[in-house]
Order: structure tokens, then sequence, then C-alpha cells
């Protein structure tokens, strides 16, 4: 029985990036052993010639950077009376940023901590840059909270510390529990983004040709040499980090969701606040890992070990959890209709058809219509450049998601006499596009300093480590 042809882009013999067997897109590119894994990742941080490309991204950045600090320095001297924030809408941009910068981030703990235990091997490539992300979003986020308060210099009174004065956190407000949330959010991703990176670090020591760089590589790697003891405490630590962050990924955005659940406000005392906030952090994360990936691939030529199977797995989750939050968006107006209530039924009515009810379409437009009306075709999953514009497309869209529930369910509540508007002011958005500036200068200097994918990870998925046999051991030391 004759079997059917392959299409030309689907045969093997044409795309060696396919898998014969399961007609899937190869997770490393055939070719690469030991020395040369490790040779492309190192080139990029050992190099004498840093790429002009490099120099004028950081430059950019930088420059739009600096608007952060000019935004936070005129914020300190004059007031939080400088933003657009006003009674009934009192959060505003500060907020609605906090939480959006918060979700991105979570892309990273998930990939880190939640597919190494699930043993999902096509992580290795994105994991390390995605966990950078996840720190360099936190610190946009947590920058907001505090500048809110009108007194960033007395933030430290969050937190529960020793003093004469008796003068407690509220614990019973879920903006406390932010502070603990956000706080060991933080410090658990940053203990495993660099616990991940001693290995390369030893690696970077070895390699390095000038002393400063052999000294601070040789530091950071605390005395890596890569013996049997050493990979035994380093996988043990990483298993137990992963078990550390894997609540996080459910917690930290469960908390964050409490600030609007626990109000007894229309639109946002509601239970399906939790998983459907959890669910939108995981898509907005997941586009952000695809905006910095596609990029990062093509000028550092990466494609062989950030393949399109990442992008094409990336796509799913982000189908997967896009789905979740079109259940969420659909819930919320089911209840709104369902329990009856004159006021959350208006809420529902203006959020759509009110003033702002641009932002309301606006949302599902980026949200559900293009990229759930998109991603079930694999052809359009596996393209590279509709994949870049859509993850831009999914992050304003999720941006506008936390503008309306900010918002809109705040300026008109249940008495029209206390009713009002929001307009944000143009500090709003200097402080807010300062803090991309901010985030984008930290992600290059950690391109350009350390390796953005794990050379070691890299190197256990290349066939030379599934040899048995007498000759192994032999083929291991020639490939390295």
């Amino acid at each position: 029985m004759a079997t059917k042809p392959l299409p030309p882009h689907h045969d093997p013999a044409v795309d060696p990036m396919i898998d014969p067997v399961t007609g899937e897109f190869a997770v490393i590119a055939p070719g690469h052993t030991f020395k040369s894994v490790t040779e492309k990742i190192s080139r990029v941080v050992l190099t004498s010639h840093t790429p002009l490309g490099w120099f004028f991204g950081l430059i950019v950045a930088s420059g739009i950077a600096t608007l952060f600090v000019i935004a936070v320095t005129w914020l300190v001297l004059k007031g939080v009376g400088i933003w657009g924030v006003t009674i009934p809408g009192a959060w505003g941009f500060a907020i609605i940023n906090f939480v959006w910068w918060i979700g991105i981030g979570h892309a990273g703990t998930l990939i880190s901590a939640i597919l190494l235990l699930f043993k999902q091997g096509w992580r290795n490539s994105i994991n390390r840059f995605a966990e950078a992300m996840t720190i360099f979003a936190v610190v946009c986020a947590g920058m907001f909270p505090i500048l809110h308060v009108g007194r960033p210099w007395l933030g430290y009174w969050l937190l529960p510390l020793p003093n004469t004065m008796n003068v407690w956190p509220q614990f019973r407000s879920p903006l406390a529990w932010d502070v603990f949330a956000v706080s060991t959010y933080a410090t658990i991703s940053v203990v495993f983004w660099y616990i991940g990176m001693v290995p390369d670090f030893g690696t970077l020591r070895d390699k390095a040709q000038l002393p400063f760089a052999k000294y601070a590589y040789g530091l950071l790697s605390l005395g890596w040499r890569g013996s049997t003891r050493h990979w035994m405490r380093y996988e043990t630590a990483s298993l137990l980090l992963a078990g550390l962050s894997t609540p996080l990924v459910l917690s930290v955005h469960t908390v964050i969701s409490f600030d609007f659940a626990v109000a007894a406000l229309p639109g946002w005392h509601t239970t399906i606040f939790p998983p459907y906030f959890v669910a939108g952090a995981i898509y907005s994360g997941f586009a952000m890992v695809l905006t910095l990936a596609i990029p990062i691939r093509k000028f550092y030529h990466m494609e062989d070990l950030v393949t399109v199977r990442h992008l094409d797995n990336m796509a799913k989750v982000m189908l997967g959890t896009g789905l979740i939050v079109a259940y969420g968006y659909a819930m919320e107006v089911f209840m709104a209709w369902y329990s009856a209530s004159h006021w959350e039924w208006f809420m529902m009515w203006n959020r759509m058809f009110g003033p702002l009810g641009w932002g309301y379409w606006l949302l599902i437009l980026f949200n559900i219509a293009i990229p759930l009306g998109t991603l079930w075709w694999r052809k359009l999953r596996t393209n590279v450049a509709y994949l870049f514009l859509l993850s831009i497309i999914v992050n304003i869209g999720m941006w506008f998601e936390r503008f309306v529930i900010v918002v809109t369910s705040l300026y008109r509540d249940f008495l029209p006499s206390s009713w009002g508007t929001y307009k944000a002011t143009r500090w709003d958005y200097l402080l807010f596009i300062g803090t991309m500036g901010l985030f984008t200068s930290l992600f290059l200097l950690f391109v350009r300093f350390a390796p953005m994918i794990p050379m070691n990870e890299i190197k256990m998925m290349l066939p030379a480590t599934k040899i048995h046999g007498i000759d192994a051991e032999e083929t291991v030391e020639e490939t390295a």
C-alpha cells in the first residue's frame, strides 16, 4: 500500500528540523555537540566586540528609562496630585501598571518551576531569560504601590518591623498581603535564577581571557568544579526551589486578585477573580516571553537553540490560558445578569457602553477575538512574524483588561452624586513608559553579561548524553 508523500515543509529530507517519527519540530537543531553549545552561548558573553545593535538598543532603552527618573523625581517633589487619580477613581495607572507588570513575570516562574517538575525538556532553551524577565518585571511592578502611597520614603512601614510606636501593618488588608506575596515571589525568583546560572558561571570562568572577567565569574560560580557532589547538590536545590516556586505561581496573583475580590463593589466582589487573574497573568507572561525571545533569537542567531518548537509550544499555552480568560469574561457578564443585582448589571452595561466602553471592546478584540481566532492553526503558531505581532497585541490587550477592571468599577459606583471620571496625565504616561525603558535596559544588560540560555541544560538534551554502552564515555569526551 503506497503512503501519501509528505508536503515539502513537513518532509524531514527537506527540513531537518522536523522529527521523522513524530512530525514535530525539533527542540534543538541537529549537529550540535557539547563543545559547539558551549561556544555558541558563551561567545555572546565573552566576546570583546559587542554588537553595535546592542549599544543602540541600550541607548534607546536608557533614554526611555530617564523618563522614569524624571517622573519619579517630580512626583516626590510635588506629590501624587500630578497624577490623574481622583475620587472615586483613586487607584488609576499605579495599580493598573502594578498588576500588569506582576502578571508579566508569571511565565518565567511557570517555565522554570512547573515545567521542570513535569520534565518538559523544551523549556530548557527559554527558561533563563524568562526567569530574568520575571525579576525585572517584579522590580518595575514593586515601584508603583510604593509611589502610590504618596510617601515612598515611609514604604518600610508596610513591613512588620519591631517598633516602639505600635504602628503595625493592617493584616486584614489585601494591600498588606501583597507586600508579603510579592516580596516572597521576588526572593524565590532571584535565588532560583542565580542557582541555575552557577554551572554556567563556572564555564565562563574557565573560558574567560580577561583577568577581571575570570575573577567576576569565578566569584559568581561559588567555587563550582562540576564534580558529582556539586551536581547532586545543584539538582537537589533546583528541585526544592521549583517546589517552592510552584505554589507562588498560583498564590501571588491570587493574592493580588484579593485587592479587588474582597471589596464590596460591583465588578470586583466575585469569586472568579483568583483563577481568572492567574490565567491572565500566564497569558500575558508568555506573550512577553515571545516578545523578547523572537528578536533575541534573530539578533544573536539562536534559531538552532530557540527553535520553532518553542514558539509553537508557547503559542499553545497562550491558547489554553486565553480560553480560560475568555471564560472569565463570559462569567462576569453571566453573573452580572444572573445575580439580579441592579448595581452589578449597570456596572457591566456601563463597562461595555459607557464613556470608557471603548476600552472594554479593545480588550475583547486584542485578548479574545484575534488570538483565539488564529492560534488554532499550526501555520500561524509557527509563523515567527505573526507571533511577534500577536504577542504585542496580547500585552496591550491585557493592559486594557487591568484598565477596565480598575477604572470602570470605580468611577461610577452606587451613588450618582459621587460619580466622576478618570483621565491619566502626562506624568502617568511618562512613568509607565519609563518603566518599559528600565525593564528593557536591565534585560539588555543581562543578555550581554550573563548566559541567556543554560548551557548545561541544553547539553543534557544532546544525543551524546543518551548513548549507552562501552563507547559512550569515549564519544562524550570526543564531542566535548
